[in-house]
Protein backbone atom coordinates (compact mmCIF):
# COMPACT_ATOMS: atom_id res chain seq x y z
CA UNK A 1 0.00 0.00 0.00
CA UNK A 2 2.31 2.45 1.23
CA UNK A 3 6.58 2.02 0.40
CA UNK A 4 8.79 4.53 1.46
CA UNK A 5 12.23 3.40 0.93
CA UNK A 6 16.05 5.11 1.69
CA UNK A 7 13.95 8.64 1.62
CA UNK A 8 16.44 11.94 2.64
CA UNK A 9 14.59 14.96 3.18
CA UNK A 10 15.68 18.74 4.23
CA UNK A 11 14.08 22.11 4.45
CA UNK A 12 17.74 23.46 4.88
CA UNK A 13 20.81 22.12 3.03
CA UNK A 14 22.94 20.12 5.35
CA UNK A 15 20.67 19.67 8.00
CA UNK A 16 18.60 16.42 7.02
CA UNK A 17 15.43 16.24 8.65
CA UNK A 18 14.77 12.43 7.52
CA UNK A 19 17.96 10.49 5.68
CA UNK A 20 17.54 6.95 5.02
CA UNK A 21 13.95 6.56 6.09
CA UNK A 22 12.12 3.21 5.26
CA UNK A 23 8.81 2.65 6.44
CA UNK A 24 6.10 -0.17 5.18
CA UNK A 25 2.39 0.57 5.87
CA UNK A 26 -0.16 -2.04 4.78
CA UNK A 27 -4.34 -1.58 3.82
CA UNK A 28 -6.61 -2.54 6.69
CA UNK A 29 -4.63 -0.62 9.53
CA UNK A 30 -5.39 2.59 11.29
CA UNK A 31 -1.91 3.39 12.06
CA UNK A 32 -1.76 6.11 14.78
CA UNK A 33 1.66 8.41 13.96
CA UNK A 34 2.52 9.84 17.27
CA UNK A 35 5.98 11.84 18.12
CA UNK A 36 7.30 15.10 19.80
CA UNK A 37 6.87 18.14 18.46
CA UNK A 38 9.48 19.17 15.24
CA UNK A 39 10.11 15.39 14.89
CA UNK A 40 8.87 15.37 11.37
CA UNK A 41 5.15 13.88 11.69
CA UNK A 42 3.39 16.49 9.57
CA UNK A 43 6.64 16.47 6.88
CA UNK A 44 6.29 12.31 6.56
CA UNK A 45 2.31 12.50 5.75
CA UNK A 46 3.22 15.68 3.53
CA UNK A 47 6.04 13.19 1.63
CA UNK A 48 2.97 10.89 1.47
CA UNK A 49 0.34 12.82 -0.44
CA UNK A 50 3.02 14.24 -2.28
CA UNK A 51 2.97 17.64 -1.60
CA UNK A 52 6.70 18.24 -0.69
CA UNK A 53 9.27 15.62 -2.16
CA UNK A 54 12.00 13.65 -1.43
CA UNK A 55 15.77 14.76 -1.89
CA UNK A 56 16.50 11.23 -1.95
CA UNK A 57 15.06 7.59 -2.12
CA UNK A 58 11.13 7.67 -3.09
CA UNK A 59 7.26 7.36 -1.41
CA UNK A 60 5.46 4.90 -3.50
CA UNK A 61 1.63 4.56 -3.16
CA UNK A 62 -0.72 2.02 -4.46
CA UNK A 63 1.95 1.71 -6.94
CA UNK A 64 2.69 5.24 -7.75
CA UNK A 65 5.36 7.73 -7.09
CA UNK A 66 3.67 10.01 -4.97
CA UNK A 67 6.44 12.86 -5.92
CA UNK A 68 4.74 12.36 -9.92
CA UNK A 69 1.14 13.94 -8.73
CA UNK A 70 -0.37 11.34 -11.00
CA UNK A 71 -4.29 12.13 -11.70
CA UNK A 72 -4.91 8.35 -10.82
CA UNK A 73 -2.72 8.83 -7.30
CA UNK A 74 -4.39 11.81 -6.78
CA UNK A 75 -7.85 10.77 -6.88
CA UNK A 76 -7.25 7.70 -4.08
CA UNK A 77 -5.76 9.66 -1.44
CA UNK A 78 -7.10 12.37 0.83
CA UNK A 79 -5.04 14.93 3.43
CA UNK A 80 -6.83 16.39 6.55
CA UNK A 81 -4.28 19.39 7.55
CA UNK A 82 -3.94 20.44 10.67
CA UNK A 83 -4.44 23.80 9.29
CA UNK A 84 -6.94 24.29 6.71
CA UNK A 85 -8.48 26.84 4.63
CA UNK A 86 -12.28 26.68 3.65
CA UNK A 87 -13.49 28.82 1.05
CA UNK A 88 -17.14 31.32 1.87
CA UNK A 89 -19.20 28.95 0.30
CA UNK A 90 -22.05 26.64 1.10
CA UNK A 91 -21.34 23.08 1.99
CA UNK A 92 -23.41 21.53 -0.63
CA UNK A 93 -21.55 24.51 -3.35
CA UNK A 94 -18.40 23.24 -1.87
CA UNK A 95 -19.26 19.35 -2.38
CA UNK A 96 -20.16 20.16 -6.12
CA UNK A 97 -16.97 21.83 -6.85
CA UNK A 98 -14.72 19.24 -4.97
CA UNK A 99 -16.15 15.92 -4.97
CA UNK A 100 -15.91 15.00 -8.71
CA UNK A 101 -11.97 14.86 -8.67
CA UNK A 102 -13.19 11.60 -6.55
CA UNK A 103 -14.81 9.21 -8.71
CA UNK A 104 -16.06 7.28 -5.63
CA UNK A 105 -17.19 10.26 -3.62
CA UNK A 106 -20.31 8.98 -2.00
CA UNK A 107 -23.03 12.27 -1.79
CA UNK A 108 -25.40 10.13 0.50
CA UNK A 109 -22.69 9.39 2.87
CA UNK A 110 -21.41 12.81 3.36
CA UNK A 111 -24.64 14.21 4.39
CA UNK A 112 -25.21 11.04 6.30
CA UNK A 113 -21.90 12.25 8.10
CA UNK A 114 -22.70 15.88 8.53
CA UNK A 115 -26.18 14.99 10.41
CA UNK A 116 -24.41 12.97 13.03
CA UNK A 117 -22.50 16.37 13.65
CA UNK A 118 -25.11 17.90 13.57
CA UNK A 119 -24.14 20.38 10.44
CA UNK A 120 -26.64 21.89 8.68
CA UNK A 121 -25.84 21.14 4.80
CA UNK A 122 -26.87 25.08 3.68
CA UNK A 123 -24.84 27.04 6.07
CA UNK A 124 -22.05 29.21 4.36
CA UNK A 125 -18.53 27.76 5.26
CA UNK A 126 -17.17 31.01 6.95
CA UNK A 127 -20.43 30.96 9.18
CA UNK A 128 -19.20 28.10 10.94
CA UNK A 129 -16.82 28.05 14.29
CA UNK A 130 -13.91 26.11 13.33
CA UNK A 131 -14.88 22.91 14.89
CA UNK A 132 -18.13 23.05 12.60
CA UNK A 133 -15.15 23.69 9.74
CA UNK A 134 -13.25 20.47 10.78
CA UNK A 135 -16.69 18.22 10.81
CA UNK A 136 -17.29 19.59 7.12
CA UNK A 137 -13.71 18.43 6.25
CA UNK A 138 -13.60 15.26 8.25
CA UNK A 139 -17.11 14.38 6.20
CA UNK A 140 -15.90 14.91 3.33
CA UNK A 141 -12.58 12.79 3.63
CA UNK A 142 -14.29 10.02 4.78
CA UNK A 143 -17.29 10.36 1.77
CA UNK A 144 -14.29 10.62 -1.31
CA UNK A 145 -13.74 6.66 0.33
CA UNK A 146 -9.96 7.09 -1.18
CA UNK A 147 -7.85 3.75 -0.60
CA UNK A 148 -5.20 6.20 1.59
CA UNK A 149 -6.79 8.78 3.48
CA UNK A 150 -4.63 10.53 6.35
CA UNK A 151 -5.39 12.90 9.06
CA UNK A 152 -3.11 15.34 10.67
CA UNK A 153 -4.41 16.18 14.22
CA UNK A 154 -7.91 15.52 13.27
CA UNK A 155 -9.56 15.42 16.89
CA UNK A 156 -7.87 19.32 17.42
CA UNK A 157 -11.11 21.36 17.58
CA UNK A 158 -13.76 18.87 18.18
CA UNK A 159 -15.96 19.00 21.19
CA UNK A 160 -16.12 15.48 23.63
CA UNK A 161 -18.85 14.33 21.88
CA UNK A 162 -17.12 15.08 18.79
CA UNK A 163 -14.69 13.13 19.65
CA UNK A 164 -16.80 10.12 20.36
CA UNK A 165 -18.76 10.46 16.70
CA UNK A 166 -15.27 10.95 14.66
CA UNK A 167 -14.51 7.61 16.27
CA UNK A 168 -17.05 5.42 15.31
CA UNK A 169 -17.16 7.15 11.78
CA UNK A 170 -13.11 5.89 11.20
CA UNK A 171 -14.03 2.82 12.79
CA UNK A 172 -17.19 2.24 10.52
CA UNK A 173 -15.00 3.55 7.41
CA UNK A 174 -12.13 1.54 7.46
CA UNK A 175 -11.88 -1.67 5.35
CA UNK A 176 -9.70 -4.08 3.92
CA UNK A 177 -8.57 -2.13 1.23
CA UNK A 178 -7.97 1.36 2.84
CA UNK A 179 -4.78 2.43 5.15
CA UNK A 180 -5.63 5.38 7.62
CA UNK A 181 -3.08 7.20 8.79
CA UNK A 182 -4.11 9.49 11.95
CA UNK A 183 -0.88 11.85 13.57
CA UNK A 184 -2.08 12.90 16.84
CA UNK A 185 -0.60 14.32 20.30
CA UNK A 186 -4.00 13.66 21.37
CA UNK A 187 -3.77 9.69 22.26
CA UNK A 188 -6.53 9.18 24.71
CA UNK A 189 -8.76 10.50 22.28
CA UNK A 190 -7.97 7.56 19.63
CA UNK A 191 -6.13 4.90 21.62
CA UNK A 192 -9.18 2.54 21.35
CA UNK A 193 -9.22 3.07 17.22
CA UNK A 194 -5.65 2.64 16.36
CA UNK A 195 -4.88 -0.16 16.00
CA UNK A 196 -1.35 0.32 14.41
CA UNK A 197 1.70 2.36 16.21
CA UNK A 198 4.26 4.21 14.55
CA UNK A 199 6.83 6.07 16.56
CA UNK A 200 8.67 8.93 15.01
CA UNK A 201 11.69 10.57 17.11
CA UNK A 202 14.58 12.38 16.14
CA UNK A 203 13.42 12.05 12.57
CA UNK A 204 13.71 8.24 12.67
CA UNK A 205 10.82 5.74 12.84
CA UNK A 206 11.95 4.17 16.33
CA UNK A 207 8.90 2.16 16.96
CA UNK A 208 6.30 0.36 14.58
CA UNK A 209 4.22 -2.19 16.10
CA UNK A 210 0.29 -3.48 15.50
CA UNK A 211 -1.35 -3.29 19.06
CA UNK A 212 -2.13 -7.12 19.60
CA UNK A 213 2.00 -7.43 19.23
CA UNK A 214 1.97 -5.03 21.92
CA UNK A 215 0.06 -6.33 24.17
CA UNK A 216 1.34 -10.25 23.44
CA UNK A 217 5.22 -8.51 24.58
CA UNK A 218 4.57 -5.92 27.43
CA UNK A 219 2.13 -5.66 29.93
CA UNK A 220 0.51 -2.62 31.30
CA UNK A 221 -0.54 -1.76 35.10
CA UNK A 222 -1.37 0.54 37.82
CA UNK A 223 0.31 -0.97 41.22
CA UNK A 224 0.79 0.89 44.64
CA UNK A 225 4.37 0.29 45.16
CA UNK A 226 7.33 -0.57 42.62
CA UNK A 227 8.46 -3.32 44.87
CA UNK A 228 5.64 -5.27 44.27
CA UNK A 229 6.35 -6.13 40.61
CA UNK A 230 9.62 -7.44 39.08
CA UNK A 231 11.12 -6.12 35.95
CA UNK A 232 9.78 -2.10 35.24
CA UNK A 233 10.25 -1.22 31.50
CA UNK A 234 8.67 2.45 32.54
CA UNK A 235 7.03 3.70 34.94
CA UNK A 236 4.52 7.11 35.68
CA UNK A 237 3.32 8.01 39.22
CA UNK A 238 0.86 9.66 39.75
CA UNK A 239 -2.31 10.28 42.87
CA UNK A 240 -3.89 6.66 41.81
CA UNK A 241 -0.52 4.66 41.86
CA UNK A 242 2.68 4.06 39.63
CA UNK A 243 1.07 3.23 35.88
CA UNK A 244 4.13 1.21 34.67
CA UNK A 245 5.14 -1.28 31.65
CA UNK A 246 6.61 -4.53 32.19
CA UNK A 247 7.45 -7.24 29.95
CA UNK A 248 4.28 -9.54 29.62
CA UNK A 249 5.79 -13.10 30.69
CA UNK A 250 2.81 -14.35 31.99
CA UNK A 251 0.86 -13.85 28.51
CA UNK A 252 -1.57 -11.36 30.32
CA UNK A 253 -3.04 -9.25 27.44
CA UNK A 254 -4.07 -5.70 28.93
CA UNK A 255 -5.01 -2.82 27.00
CA UNK A 256 -2.19 -0.50 26.05
CA UNK A 257 -2.26 2.74 27.20
CA UNK A 258 -0.49 4.68 24.35
CA UNK A 259 1.08 7.61 25.89
CA UNK A 260 2.56 5.89 28.45
CA UNK A 261 4.15 3.33 25.73
CA UNK A 262 4.97 6.71 23.67
CA UNK A 263 6.87 8.13 26.60
CA UNK A 264 8.11 4.93 27.74
CA UNK A 265 9.97 4.22 24.01
CA UNK A 266 11.48 7.68 24.24
CA UNK A 267 12.76 6.96 27.20
CA UNK A 268 14.07 3.84 27.33
CA UNK A 269 14.07 2.76 24.02
CA UNK A 270 16.63 0.06 24.01
CA UNK A 271 15.15 -2.35 25.96
CA UNK A 272 11.66 -2.34 24.88
CA UNK A 273 13.56 -2.49 21.17
CA UNK A 274 15.41 -5.50 22.09
CA UNK A 275 11.92 -7.34 23.34
CA UNK A 276 9.85 -7.03 20.17
CA UNK A 277 13.23 -7.54 18.42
Amino acid sequence: MINIQSLTFSYRKNKPLFQNLNLRLEAGHVYGLLGKNGAGKSTLLKQIAGLIFPDQGFCEVNGHISAKRQPSFLQDIFLVPEEFYLPGIKVQTYVSIYAPFYPNFDHNTFFAYLKEFNIPDGQNLTEMSYGQKKKVLISFALATNTKVLIMDEPTNGLDIPSKSQFRKLIASALSDDKCIIISTHQVRDLDNLIDSIVIIDNHQIVFKEDVQTVTDKLSFKTVNRLEDIGTVLFADSSIKGHHVITPNNGYDHSKVDMELLFNAVLTNQKPIQEIFN
